[in-house]
């Protein structure tokens, strides 16, 4: 096996972690996950695995799966799956020059969520700075598609920031998702160690406000990962920053770390104090708050009182 640089770094990590006695932190009682079961869930795995089709939810081994899909929610990835982007974070493989889009993809996305039965599709992507518009227009298409096969699924866009360009923000509202989602990730003091330096706190409130003025009935979404080590006065300012740039919905869940190549979990966050930040968010104005251990972006909560709020 070829010594690539990537793996380098996490065979001297691992040997840094050994000699320093250092055990892998244990995951506390309330984040052990039950195994996704169900009548809906298993038809749908088997459709999709005769198809040869993945999702999100099985990429990333999201461990409400079963609890989605056998409520009619699931997450589809766009554009490929390689980033053009190294957070530290996230999971994805990066490439700077990753393949050319997929034309057929849109219509593919179609179809899945046809073949799902899903009345509720959260679309997101990996960041495609190769590209001119940064994906934007292949992001509209697909919403598009999605709408004139499934007129009655309710869909929710989890973009990129596509660099703060605000045509292609716009390209992306003009194709009317019900809900816009772009995840500022974690509080503004751990941004540069945590995402993708191109990958800015400001860049992505900025996206969150173009958003909402291009259409101010859309729904807007975000999402912060706790547990990296930030503090309590941070996570207020950071959800403080969220309503001052209108965003109706906030996720907050803990951070798990993929590899030890990725950032570490600084603490594990109490179910308790979870509840209490949604305490504190509701109280700034959010129009809906999910918090908790295991709750992740596109969180089926979440999507329940969504589609309250958007059908009602």
């Amino acid at each position: 096996m070829r010594l690539t640089p990537e793996r380098l770094s996490l065979l001297r990590e691992r040997r840094k972690s050994q000699d320093a006695g250092e055990a892998r932190p244990r995951l506390p009682p309330w984040l052990k996950a039950t195994l996704p079961g169900g009548a809906r869930y298993a038809q749908i795995k088997r459709d999709l695995r005769e198809r040869k089709l993945v999702t999100v939810c099985e990429e990333a081994a999201c461990p409400n799966i079963g609890e989605c899909w056998n409520e009619g929610t699931a997450t589809l990835m766009l554009m490929g799956e390689a980033c053009t982007r190294a957070c530290r974070f996230c999971n994805i493989k990066n490439d700077p020059r990753p393949p050319a889009l997929d034309p057929d993809e849109p219509a593919q996305a179609a179809e899945q969520v046809a073949l799902m039965g899903l009345n509720y599709v959260v679309m997101t992507s990996v960041n495609r700075d190769d590209l001119a518009d940064g994906g934007a227009a292949h992001f509209a298409a697909s919403i598009l598609a999605v709408r004139r096969r499934n007129p009655e699924t309710l869909i929710e866009v989890l973009t990129p920031d596509f660099e703060g360009v605000e045509a292609d923000v716009h390209t992306v509202v003009d194709a009317r998702p019900h809900v816009f989602a772009h995840n500022v990730e974690t509080v503004e003091a751990l941004s540069r160690t945590v995402r993708d330096r191109r990958a800015t706190y400001a860049q992505s409130l900025h996206v969150l406000a173009m958003a909402k003025r291009r259409a101010p009935e859309r729904l807007t979404k975000s999402s912060i990962m706790l547990g990296l080590g930030e503090t309590d006065a941070q996570i207020e300012q950071s959800l403080r920053d969220l309503r001052a740039h209108d965003v109706d919905v906030v996720t907050l869940g803990q951070y798990l770390r993929p590899s030890p190549w990725h950032h570490e979990v600084k603490h594990f966050v109490s179910p308790d104090a979870f509840a209490e930040w949604k305490t504190f968010a509701d109280g700034l104005g959010f129009r809906y708050v999910a918090s908790g251990p295991m709750v992740r972006s596109s969180y089926r909560a979440g999507e329940f009182y969504l589609r309250a709020l958007i059908t009602g």
